[in-house]
């Protein structure tokens, strides 16, 4: 590693393995260069840059962006289910079990 170059890390996760890899690259180098310099497109042949979000330390971001000194670049797997229609299926769920009031969804007092 010479002065003008930094070290980032680059994550991935599926249910079953989990990938944190430290990478050393140029300061102007994109998101986009990073993971490519990791080698994890490698390991994971399921990424795919053009669907899989991109985020820096939990905020997400453009494959264009320039990362700084010790930030994390994480790639994103896509949901498998709309969050909202879980939870809207959970307090259903819960109002014909008896969990929850059928009126307000609320629960119900003991």
């Amino acid at each position: 590693m010479t002065d003008k170059q930094m070290t980032i890390e680059v994550v991935y996760g599926t249910p079953t393995k989990q990938v944190l890899l430290k990478v050393v690259i140029d300061p102007e180098q994109t998101v986009e260069e990073a993971i490519i310099a990791s080698g994890i497109l490698r390991r994971f042949p399921e990424i795919d840059l053009t669907n899989n979000k991109v985020g820096i330390w939990n905020r997400t971001c453009k494959l264009i962006d320039v990362p700084k000194e010790c930030d994390r670049i994480e790639i994103y797997r896509p949901l498998i289910a709309d969050p909202k229609e879980v939870r809207r299926l959970r307090a259903e769920k819960a109002k014909l079990e008896g969990r929850a009031d059928k009126v307000t969804g609320g629960r119900i007092k003991s």
